[in-house]
């Protein structure tokens, strides 16, 4: 049996800091050199120096003043990631107040619920259309609350961004810059910086408050243990309002990496390949549709691509023991790169280094597949109460299946119960006006009950094995961990899509969205005749089809895990609809409640047992 261990830790010492140090420790060493880019048409790109962004920073810092907006007030910003963005998020933490990021997906009253709870005074939307949405949930809030509008076009309450801008002081003199410096810097390491409003995949969200130390220690961190260069670029297209984003640009910022927005997601295939980036972060979410479109090829394409493929696995398994192909292997290699992987590569702009993924588990199967061909994912873990990396493999410490092992100044304990404990300088100051909820994971020698479970090996290299509030327990008593289930089978070329479901029922059951091209083609090449979605996902021989070869990877599954039932579902779950987190995680919960019919008819045989403690 593999040693396990229930601690392991980085001793290794992170230096004490703000964001607002970091800011001008940036600025004074990269002054002209490019920080931020934007896209001003499809194939125009305008560089922003650091030297811009400080006097863009002064600017919103000053108007934020003679607006009203004291050390310890919040803003908040509802918007997409933009260069304004960063510039409000600079100038809101130079100015001493708190930021609170409003994912742009929310609703009126979603929003509402944000401002009310966090005592938002001031909100930074983009669009027209973000702007009409906090104008909305604004007048819901017993508060006053200004509304600045990035974007020409929304309504006349709101504050044009240059007007608003206009409000600030001097900001090119000498003596300018050296007061808006000091008071910035008058900012404590232990000062509230943030307050983040979780997701909300299991209640409420709760705003989670983040010290300058907590993000700042982390930037810190996360350098130390990875391999970033100033020479290289970045694409920043996760949601700045979640932690991940916004740390790593926090990090590339303070590196010298240059930071590129693109024009919306709907464009990010064309844009990262205009920018070819070098570093990119990312959730799971992007390299499964990767993964999925490179699979789904059909005919002499999809052979060459299995047979590439394989040749690519061989190699992988002579690179992670340390060796090299050689020989035919090599020579086998070099053209399955030519023909099939130098197409994925320039798909992604053709010059990156390595991905970063978290905010949720990464397959395994799908690492080892971007592995092998050159294209390196190091995966990570963490949550938006540590800031949020506190594991990730990196360049000298690297094995696929596991988030890596701790960051500098990192401790990682696993409970009796397998929950895992992080101890660090990341670890958040508390939910904000929510102490009760504060003491239920956070003890008073700092440990932090990350709510996930998993475990450490002999190297210190942790696994996620599953979320605790995610285990499925059947009505025998059995527990089930869906997530290492569901990524299995989202290695099929015909699953966009897959939960498990099952808690106190006898046996689980399997939610699949399924690709819909590929299912068509399937069907189309077995002879079975199908008309619209809806009829697809529910003709008996395709069920059967489906449900046959998926059942079949599970076979070295336990039998109380193994899906007994398949439902093929006509729509993509989606933050659009409601069922994925803006971080593109599913919500059990909503699905649940909103799939309901469909789940019961799973279990028209359980009669009474279906509600079995």
């Amino acid at each position: 049996m593999a040693t396990t261990l229930d601690y392991f830790a980085n001793e290794a010492q992170v230096p004490t800091s703000t964001l607002t140090g970091l800011f001008f420790e940036a600025i004074d060493r990269f002054g002209d050199e490019p920080a931020l880019q934007r896209f001003e048409t499809a194939n125009q790109i305008v560089d922003i120096s650091y030297a811009d962004v400080l006097r863009e920073v002064m600017r919103v810092g000053g108007a934020l003043r003679a607006s009203g907006v004291d050390r310890g007030d919040r803003a908040a910003i509802l918007s997409e990631n933009r260069p304004e963005w960063a510039v409000v998020d600079y100038g809101s933490l130079c100015a001493g107040a708190w930021v609170v990021p409003v994912y742009p997906t929310l609703t009126a009253p979603q929003v509402e619920y944000v401002l009310t709870d966090s005592g938002a005074s001031i909100v930074f939307a983009s669009t027209p259309e973000l702007a009409t949405k906090a104008l909305e949930a604004a007048a819901g809030c017993s508060q006053d609350i200004t509304v600045v509008a990035f974007d020409p076009g929304a309504p006349g309450e709101a504050v044009a961004w240059e007007d608003f801008l206009a409000r600030s002081g001097p900001v090119d003199g000498v003596d300018d810059r050296a007061r808006f410096r000091e008071e910035a810097l008058l900012a404590q390491p232990d000062d509230v910086a943030t307050v983040l409003y979780t997701s909300g995949t299991t209640g409420p969200p709760k705003g989670v408050m983040l010290t300058h130390n907590n993000v700042a220690s982390n930037v810190r961190a996360t350098e130390m243990h990875l391999d970033i260069l100033s020479t290289d670029t970045t694409i920043s297209f996760l949601p700045l309002s979640h932690i991940l984003q916004r740390m790593a640009d926090y990090l590339m910022f303070w590196v010298g990496v240059t930071i590129a927005y693109p024009r919306s997601l709907d464009t990010l295939i064309v844009d990262l390949k205009r920018v070819a980036p070098t570093v990119v972060v990312s959730v799971p979410r992007i390299y499964e549709k990767i993964y999925n479109g490179v699979m789904s090829a059909r005919g002499p394409k999809k052979k060459l691509i299995d047979w590439a493929v394989a040749v690519a696995d061989q190699a992988a398994d002579l690179r992670l023991a340390g060796s090299r192909p050689s020989g035919l292997l090599a020579l086998k290699y070099a053209i399955a790169d030519k023909l099939v992987f130098s197409k994925v590569k320039t798909a992604v702009g053709g010059r990156m280094r390595f991905f970063v993924s978290g905010g949720g588990p990464l397959a395994p199967a799908l690492n080892r597949f971007f592995y092998s061909i050159g294209l390196t994912i190091l995966e990570g873990y963490g949550l938006t109460e540590t800031s949020p990396v506190t594991n990730a493999n990196s360049q000298d410490f690297f094995r696929i299946g596991t988030v890596g092992r701790p960051v500098p100044g990192t401790e990682v304990r696993i409970a009796e119960d397998g929950e895992i404990l992080i101890r660090g300088g990341q670890v958040m100051k508390g939910y904000y006006n929510k102490p009760e909820a504060t003491a239920e994971v956070l003890s008073d020698d700092g440990w932090f009950a990350t709510g996930d479970i998993g475990e450490i090996d002999a190297d210190g290299f942790l696994s996620i094995t599953d979320r605790k509030k995610d285990l499925i327990v059947t009505a025998g008593g059995k527990n089930v961990a869906p997530q290492p289930i569901e990524n299995l089978l989202k290695t099929h070329t015909l699953v966009e899509q897959a939960v498990l479901v099952g808690d106190r029922r006898r046996y689980c059951s399997l939610l699949v969205v399924p690709a819909f091209d590929a299912l068509r083609q399937w069907a189309e090449d077995r002879g079975i005749e199908t008309g619209s979605v809806e009829e697809l996902v529910v003709h008996p021989d395709v069920l059967a089809g489906v449900q046959g070869e998926l059942f079949a990877m599970l076979d070295g599954l336990a039998s109380y895990e193994r899906p007994k039932k398949l439902a093929l579902l006509p729509e993509e779950f989606t933050v659009e609809n409601g069922l994925m987190t803006p971080t593109l995680k599913v919500k059990r919960r909503e699905l649940r409640d909103r799939l309901g019919d469909v789940i019961n008819a799973l279990y028209d045989d359980e009669a009474a047992d279906s509600t079995a403690n």
